[in-house]
């Protein structure tokens, strides 16, 4: 009788432990990219509970980084593709440093985000609000709005000139502003 591969890990010390947290990270992995910062917090947190030492954690993370199951550029990406739509630079950088992803890989981000900052505080300006602000206060409050969505202030007077000129007159209504 052939023994499965359970028994076979339950037979080796320590393997069902390592293999329970390469499949907690894999758990982690197929829900949303992790950095290696993310998932070291996640099963260092777990480890600990289950009486298992920091350098089974950190085995189980060099040997997922090896496979490609762990990129630091694609978290990168996908937190961009996720939050640019609705969020400002400041913010989506903030989430990406908070991540624990390496300084280039940030300004690489920011390099990305920063063309195309004005047209998405337009966008998200348009979605919310939709026509221009009808007196001051309720353009401060539309440029709070947008300030703490995470956009510049450079960005958000752009949006706000625009809106005031109207912007269903162009069909660029950033085109004044770039020359």
């Amino acid at each position: 009788m052939a023994s499965s591969p359970a028994s076979d890990a339950a037979k080796r010390p320590g393997a069902a432990r390592s293999l329970s947290l390469k499949g907690r990270a894999l758990r982690y992995l197929s829900a949303r990219e992790h950095s290696r910062a993310e998932l070291q917090t996640k099963l260092a947190r777990y480890a600990a509970e289950a009486g298992e030492d920091a350098q089974a954690v950190a085995r189980v993370l060099d040997e997922l980084t090896a496979k490609g199951f762990i990129s630091e550029a694609r978290v990168a990406e996908s937190v961009v593709h996720r939050r640019a739509g609705r969020l400002g630079n400041a913010r989506v950088l903030q989430e990406l440093r908070a991540k624990g992803l390496p300084d280039d890989i940030v300004q690489g981000a920011a390099e990305q985000l920063r063309a195309t900052e004005d047209e998405r505080a337009y966008a998200v300006w348009a979605r919310k609000f939709g026509r221009p602000p009808a007196d001051l206060a309720e353009r401060a409050r539309q440029m709070r709005f947008l300030a703490g969505r995470g956009f510049s202030g450079a960005s958000v007077a752009r949006v706000m000139r625009t809106a005031t000129r109207g912007a269903d007159e162009r069909s660029d209504p950033f085109a004044a502003d770039l020359e």
